[in-house]
């Protein structure tokens, strides 16, 4: 859905309340404490909201009351859903992503609840499960960071590896460093075992002679001699994702807080893999709508 779409469909909160209900729940409304089915429901009206719906369970050792917003990503929330829907129709379109100063003139709220309001759907476009990659995958590593001396330019930068199924999917992973220890439990991680071709450049730490990936085709393409591409061997499909990423970050970001690195990498890994999915913003939403709260004191903690 685009912003006319959205515009169009959710009028109002109780529009979007129905949307949201029907997405958590397709099967019938269940308790969120205990899951039954037995649930009554009934009219709470606020004046924002004059057709709020309260669901109670039935169960007599629960009896939990709670709305289709309880326990997700919305809990608690104050800003109205209609333009919770119009910040994600936003981001999930936005190809170098948007920054919290933007949404916050889009939406006329306060800088502070639209950072928060970014970063909780962000966490929604985090993934788990993922499968292996396949096949050809390119394999690459990017730093993020400020501007340093030449002799010095990777010192106070984050690495970033990059790896690329070619027709399939995207992973940015923030790595600690960029040794080729780590380097390889992350490629292990994200990578089938029986994986047909690897692509990388000539970094030496891409070396696979003594591990489970000894049985692909490793090819390297040397980029200090400036040969970017020599037949089917090159890695400029992974550059070209760490370009996007750095747009991004450069242009709409202008900098990013090291902590909440991998949730921005999640957003654009996210996005990138959906690039063709006309159904983006549904699908995104029915994941805000099932994922866990994130308190805004959990947010901003200090992470060690």
């Amino acid at each position: 859905m685009n912003l006319i779409d959205i515009h169009k469909t959710f009028r109002n909160d109780d529009e979007c309340v129905e949307y949201l209900a029907g997405l958590r729940w397709p099967n019938g409304i269940r308790c969120v404490t205990c899951g039954t089915d037995k649930v009554k429901q009934y009219v709470s009206p606020t004046d924002k909201q004059p057709n709020r719906k309260i669901y109670q369970c039935q169960e007599a050792t629960c009896q939990q009351q709670f709305t289709a917003t309880s326990g997700t990503i919305f809990h608690d929330t104050h800003l109205p859903l209609t333009k919770w829907f119009m910040a994600l129709s936003i981001i999930v379109d936005a190809k170098k992503g948007i920054s919290a100063k933007q949404l916050q003139r889009h939406l006329d709220t306060g800088y502070k609840t639209a950072w928060y309001l970014a970063h909780r759907i962000r966490k929604a476009m985090e993934e788990t499960d993922r499968p292996f990659l396949s096949g050809t995958v390119e394999i690459d590593e990017t730093y993020i960071g400020g501007k340093a001396k030449i002799a010095d330019r990777y010192k106070n930068k984050e690495v970033v590896i990059g790896l690329r199924q070619r027709g399939g999917p995207l992973r940015f992973v923030h790595a600690k460093d960029a040794k080729a220890n780590t380097i390889y439990d992350i490629i292990a991680e994200h990578v089938d075992k029986d994986v047909e071709f690897i692509m990388t450049d000539e970094n030496p730490v891409y070396n696979f002679e003594t591990t489970k990936f000894h049985a692909a085709t490793h090819r390297r393409i040397k980029h200090k001699d400036r040969v970017y591409v020599r037949g089917d061997v090159h890695t400029n499909t992974v550059e070209n994702s760490f370009s996007l990423l750095k747009r991004g970050i450069t242009g709409n970001f202008h900098r990013v807080s090291i902590k909440h690195l991998s949730r921005y990498l999640s957003e654009f890994e996210y996005r990138f893999n959906r690039r063709e999915n006309p159904n983006r913003f549904e699908e995104t939403l029915t994941r805000m709508a099932k994922a866990k709260p994130m308190p805004f004191e959990n947010l901003v903690a200090d992470p060690q």
